[in-house]
């Protein structure tokens, strides 16, 4: 599926974004914390590109799912608190370090910011590790909004923190879009009534974009601004 222009997007009144995978590569970051966590439990390396396929369900299945792989269930729960202690630790001190913004996400950021939408940031990363990153991009003048996997008691693929930035917006969730990389993010969006539009290029726990059911697939965050702002209503000032 790719964007054409009968894409049903019309009166799209507040963009929704997630952060891993869409705005930034992670990838990186999670290897050096999940792998020094590793180390410290005497268990073998996570390849990144195995890793991947873990993102997107928030911090503690990402932790659990890693150990699942190195050691007996039985013992999951007993290792999983020190384990997910060392990855926070860890994850703190690199935040950034091992990432890289996606092409055209600062053009595109910039062309719905201009246009008066607002714009929030769901991710499913712990909100404080959100914030930091997009502010080590630069990035946080873009939102007027930020959730993280915990500042809600339920996260992506369930639509709550969606259908919560679509009231603070004053926005109905129908006329509101979510740009993700994974069918977490359709999947929240199409239980909340949003539209989606979905990124090639992301982690979608290893499967391709073609399987998720999204409204459509846009090369880039430029790309999803220049499907939504031609018919889209505008609430804020320019």
């Amino acid at each position: 599926m790719t964007y054409t222009p009968d894409l049903q997007l019309d009166g799209i009144r507040a963009v929704l974004i997630d952060l891993d995978g869409t705005l930034v590569d992670t990838a990186g970051d999670f290897a050096v914390a999940l792998n020094a966590m590793l180390a410290d439990l005497g268990a073998a390396p996570v390849s990144t590109e195995r890793l991947m396929t873990f993102v997107g369900k928030g911090t503690a299945n990402l932790v659990r799912k890693t150990l699942a792989e190195r050691f007996p269930a039985d013992d999951i729960d007993t290792l999983f608190e020190r384990a997910q202690d060392k990855y926070e630790a860890v994850y703190t001190s690199v935040n950034g370090a091992n990432t890289a913004l996606y092409p055209e996400v600062r053009e595109g950021l910039a062309a719905l910011r201009a246009a008066g939408l607002p714009v929030a940031c769901i991710t499913n990363k712990q909100h404080r590790f959100a914030v930091a990153l997009l502010a080590h991009y630069d990035l946080s003048e873009h939102f007027d909004l930020v959730y993280g996997g915990d500042s809600w008691p339920k996260r992506k693929p369930d639509p709550m923190p969606l259908v919560k930035a679509c009231e603070v917006f004053g926005v109905s969730p129908a006329q509101a879009v979510l740009v993700g990389d994974s069918g977490n993010d359709a999947q929240a969006a199409r239980a909340a009534g949003c539209r989606s539009l979905t990124v090639p290029y992301g982690y979608n726990h290893g499967e391709s974009v073609q399987t998720i059911d999204t409204d459509g697939i846009v090369g880039s965050i430029l790309g999803a601004a220049r499907a939504i702002l031609p018919r889209a209503t505008p609430v804020l000032a320019s």
